[in-house]
């Protein structure tokens, strides 16, 4: 390793004959290294800043190579008189901070005058060197701002220090505790160059200035990147206006709405790596629904690939939020609005929200939406609250009170009607298709009739002339079908396939047949016989009923063109960017409520793809009888944005009053009041009822609180502006911590405690009934027949389990034979041992086909459940962390928890944690000989592509991408973990 020499450090060894020679030579050159030194000093804390942000340890094994070789080359001839100089593929694939060296001994062997190596350095790196000169890695704020005066002792004493020698033994020495991973050294001169790009954005950023560097203070990779993988050239007018805003450039809170389709999303991108990049600062994207927080993970991920070390962090797919810390040390957090809160408590509470630098908030409008509006409402106005530096960006389709939220978010405010593509709306009224027009008195004028011959039969099956809407377009061109219920969309399916032609068959044949295989193969063998019947039209339906699997199926073979046509429900329109040349909105309904202005805008800004059509159409079926409120519809401004937190009064104000507390963000009356009169409802408040002031409505909840045994303190009737103090009790403290809904809190406490009494552990039967959550029993109907059954197939002990949640085996046998019950049961006790089964079932056979099938389910509901009870298993988990008497169920559930998160065999579940891996492509993996995660992480795309069937190139990249950052997440925790444990304590007894 060390040439012909015992080791790096010692008498006879390397670095004593590289200290010999260094000594003679700064005898001869004294007088020059004396007028260099004020070079070395302003450069050699950026070259050995130890442990560099934007180099990971492998580096100090390139930088060691490098210094090793090339010492040699300068110590073996002549420095002064040698005419053999460092070849051009040495000095190639020197690292950065190698040739920043020799540009410095460069310096010393001639004063001004520029060296051989230097020129030839300079014809190697041409401009890179020249953007490096400076320190090649952004400082730290307190580096940047140390003083840099020094005397001229001083400065000897650290040219000293910095000698050749001691280089060598930093870089050794680092080397030998560094992880040994392979990495280009041509790479790393590459990072070094950007690392340099992005320190100039950030000082370019952190100014005045105007001119914002090369990409909107961002480093030119990354606008290559986006010409690479999203075909972006230029950027709309809009954004470039956007993105030059004063209030952007000065950090201030913004909101910007436009119509869908806009472009949105890569102004929001754009800010987000400014934040990660030039300021430093972690970043949190939060979604209203896990479709969109998937779909953004996949796309980014796969950008990420290309982004390196620029990018860290894409939780939400797997529900996983620790950051992932590689070089840049700074995490982007894309959550749904439920995991975003939490996130946002965890940083409260342990006084990291400052580390949170941006916050960027998709559909903004939502805030007007039940739950999850006063949830995100309740998660802005924390962070308001507590953190000065946050900056918050919502982004929003058009809104209409947009001044409260203005007032809310402390926001300026921009707007623009761009579409790339123009959308043209209409309207059909039994053959005749209206252009909407808003200047007529009716807001409809006549365009045309339909030109479809149909017979009569043809009209008994379609009388809504479906079939003559979708040829007009299909199969050259795509279209979307909104339909009000979930057997609306498969059957508007079913009846287009059996009347198209049979040549519709031909377009992508061989595509097809591959996505019934995929399909087949994601149900073990199963497919829907519908999509299984429609498929090759280039046909398929798309709700709630699929799992998670066959809509992400479904969805890339229309983004791809394979499928022409998609039958879906509403919430397609706000899930899942699926852009159409024609969307057909099959009536003006939701279930069975009349469309709303925003969600019809939703439906039909899907209709115009960017840079594939020239315009979008959108066309409303209309029934005589709807016709009068559809003209109002199309007319009538979008609705106000209102506070949900009064509407959600146990989801919303009261837990909202439970955290503040809990958080200790306020602590007394006077303090909730402060806090309360700066959320959106406290904007608001002009608007409640008169009945009760927004001050007595808080009052109400806090002694709510106490009164369930919440909070602890005391209301003063008299005096508002008390000092009172309230506390939260340690079932308080459980509940927030576990975001337990407050109208179930209290219940699952007896239940847990009921359970210490006697809890049965002979199968996981009576944990799981724990574990299902109870905002589902109510939209369940058990079928008694199928429940009888399944009580039958339990053992005595797993029976008894019944008997003690309080379902007796005569209630079951009694409904399952239709006689009369007198004994009163609880509903929703039966109900949810009933969902505990369908759980209990899934665990057993990992299957979500067969137990659909056994329960008379949809998948998508067994999914939907499985989901739902992962999530509240790790809620119960955290409730019982913070009570002391529930420890024993710590462990259970913990691993209860993962077993419902993955619901796969054991064996599978360390291939699951990788993005982009669900159960059907695990189980190909493994098959395959992949079992491992390192097999994962040091697999070979292109070998992927080969041995794992329907696996694309972009998918294999990802795949082992991901891999290898959850590795190197691993490894990094047991690293901290290790240097935690040898840290040395600063209280030592006895020690100074």
């Amino acid at each position: 390793m060390f040439g012909d020499h015992d080791s790096f450090y010692g008498n006879d060894s390397l670095l004593a004959e590289v200290d010999d020679i260094e000594k003679k030579y700064l005898q001869d050159k004294n007088t020059d290294i004396k007028v260099a030194g004020e070079i070395i000093i302003g450069n050699q804390s950026g070259i050995h800043q130890k442990k560099q942000d934007n180099f990971s340890n492998s580096e100090n094994m390139v930088v060691l190579k490098a210094d090793k070789e090339d010492a040699f080359q300068m110590n073996e001839n002549d420095p002064v008189d040698s005419s053999q100089e460092l070849t051009e593929s040495t000095l190639d694939d020197l690292p950065s901070s190698q040739l920043l060296y020799f540009e410095k001994m460069g310096e010393l062997s001639s004063g001004s005058r520029m060296s051989p190596v230097s020129e030839r350095r300079n014809k190697c790196v041409n401009f890179s060197l020249h953007k490096i000169r400076s320190p090649s890695f952004c400082p730290d704020t307190e580096h940047r701002n140390r003083p840099t005066d020094f005397s001229s002792e001083s400065k000897c004493d650290l040219f000293k220090t910095e000698s050749l020698k001691d280089h060598l033994k930093s870089a050794m020495t680092g080397n030998a505790k560094a992880q040994t991973l392979q990495v280009s050294k041509t790479k790393q001169l590459k990072e070094a160059v950007l690392s340099e790009e992005i320190c100039v954005a950030r000082k370019t950023i952190e100014s005045s200035s105007v001119d914002i560097g090369p990409f909107y203070g961002l480093p030119s990779k990354v606008k290559d990147l986006f010409r690479q993988f999203r075909g972006i050239e230029t950027l709309y007018e809009w954004q470039h206006d956007c993105l030059m805003l004063e209030s952007l450039q000065q950090r201030k809170n913004l909101i910007y709405s436009l119509p869908t389709s806009g472009g949105k999303t890569l102004v929001a991108e754009i800010i987000i790596l400014q934040e990660l990049l030039c300021r430093q600062k972690d970043v949190l994207m939060i979604l209203p629904y896990v479709a969109i927080v998937q779909e953004k993970v996949r796309g980014l991920s796969s950008f990420g690939i290309e982004l390196d070390f620029l990018v860290e962090e894409y939780a939400g797919s797997k529900g996983r939020f620790p950051p992932i810390k590689r070089r840049i040390k700074k995490s982007l957090y894309i959550a749904t609005i439920e995991k975003g809160h939490a996130l946002v408590n965890s940083l409260i509470e342990t006084e990291r929200i400052d580390d949170l630098g941006l916050v960027v908030v998709d559909e903004l409008h939502m805030l007007g939406e039940g739950s999850r509006g006063a949830t995100l409402e309740i998660t802005l106005a924390k962070i308001l609250y507590t953190s000065k530096n946050t900056q918050i960006i919502g982004m929003s389709a058009t809104l209409n009170n947009v001044g409260d939220l203005q007032k809310f978010l402390q926001a300026e405010y921009y707007t623009n009607n761009f579409r790339p593509v123009e959308l043209k709306e209409y309207v059909k009224i039994r053959d005749s298709i209206y252009a909407v027009d808003n200047k007529t008195e009716n807001g409809f004028t006549f365009s045309r009739l339909l030109n479809f011959k149909y017979s009569s039969n043809l009209e008994k099956a379609d009388p809504d002339h479906i079939i003559a809407l979708v040829t007009e377009v299909i199969p050259k061109y795509s279209c979307l079908i909104f339909c009000p219920t979930k057997k609306n969309c498969e059957n508007v399916a079913s009846m287009l396939c059996k009347y198209l032609k049979k040549e519709f068959r031909a377009h992508r044949e061989k595509e097809k047949q591959d996505l019934i295989k995929n399909l087949e193969n994601i149900g073990n063998g199963s497919v829907c016989p519908i999509l299984k019947q429609t498929i090759p039209f280039g046909i398929a339906y798309h709700h709630s009923g699929l799992t998670n699997d066959e809509r992400k199926s479904i969805e890339e073979a229309y983004s791809t063109g394979v499928l022409c046509l998609v039958a879906c429900t509403a919430t397609l329109a706000a899930g899942v960017n699926l852009p159409a040349r024609r969307v057909i909105l099959r009536a003006p309904y939701v279930a069975n409520d009349f469309l709303k202005k925003n969600q019809y805008k939703q439906m039909i800004g899907r209709a115009g793809r960017a840079g594939i059509d020239s315009a979008g159409e959108s066309i409303l079926i209309v029934q005589e009888k709807d016709k009068h409120l559809v003209q109002d519809l199309v007319n009538s401004p979008l609705e106000n944005c209102y506070s949900s937190l009064l509407l959600e009064l146990t989801k919303g104000m009261q837990s909202l009053l439970l955290s503040l507390v809990g958080l200790k963000i306020a602590v007394t009356h006077e303090e909730v009041n402060n806090f309360m009169c700066s959320t959106l409802l406290g904007i608001q408040q002009h608007l409640l009822s008169k009945e009760k002031s927004l001050t007595e409505i808080i009052k109400d909840g806090l002694e709510n609180l106490i009164e369930k045994g919440l909070l602890k303190g005391r209301i003063c009737e008299k005096d508002h502006n008390s000092k009172c103090t309230l506390t939260i009790t340690p079932l308080g403290k459980a509940t927030y911590k576990g975001s337990i809904d407050l109208a179930y809190c209290n219940l699952l406490y007896r239940e847990l405690k009921k359970g210490l009494e006697g809890l049965i552990l002979e199968s996981n039967l009576h944990l799981l009934y724990l574990a299902t959550p109870y905002d589902m029993t109510s939209n369940c109907s058990p079928d008694w027949m199928i429940y009888l059954k399944q009580f039958n197939q339990l053992s005595a002990a797993e029976q008894k389990v019944v008997d003690i949640v309080g379902v007796p085996e005569s209630f079951i046998t009694k409904k399952a034979s239709g006689q009369a019950i007198r004994k009163n049961v609880d509903s929703a006790v039966v109900n949810r041992l009933y969902l505990t089964f369908v759980l209990y079932t899934l665990l057993k056979e990992t299957n979500i086909w067969s137990v659909s099938e056994k329960f008379n389910m949809s998948r998508g509901y067994v999914q939907n459940l499985l989901n739902s009870a992962a999530s509240f298993a790790s809620c119960v988990l955290h409730f019982s962390e913070e009570l002391e008497e529930f420890w024993v169920y710590k462990a259970l559930l913990t691993e209860l928890t993962k077993k419902l998160t993955y619901c796969v065999k054991t064996e599978l579940i360390p291939l699951m944690e990788v993005a982009g891996v669900l159960e059907a492509r695990a189980k190909q993996l493994y098959n395959a000989g992949y079992k491992t995660l390192a097999h994962l992480a040091n697999a070979n795309p292109e070998t992927l592509v080969k041995m794992i069937e329907h696996l694309s190139r972009r998918q294999a990249k990802q795949i082992v991408s991901s891999a290898k950052m959850l590795l190197s997440e691993k490894a990094e925790a047991l690293q901290e973990e290790v240097e935690e444990l040898l840290k040395v304590p600063t209280d030592i007894p006895g020690t100074c």
